[in-house]
């Protein structure tokens, strides 16, 4: 995640509740491809990836919102 984007979901709580559900989705749909398909390799690879980047930065979120809320 960009540092414009962390700023604007430290600014805007809807923002914020907006990434972390598109996060969140483009995870399990990821994962839904990854079991349901057999791509090659490399694919395969870049897909993991970029699941392990956005549960960083989904976790980044979380974190976020919990001290937003406090």
């Amino acid at each position: 995640m960009d540092p414009y984007i962390y700023e604007q979901c430290k600014q805007d709580k809807e923002i914020l509740k907006v990434k972390i559900g598109n996060l969140e989705h483009a995870i399990k749909q990821s994962e839904e491809m990854i079991a349901e398909s057999k791509i090659d390799e490399a694919a395969l690879s870049f897909l993991r990836r970029r699941i392990a980047s956005s549960i960083q930065d989904l976790e980044t979120l979380y974190l976020l919102n919990r001290n937003i809320q406090s």
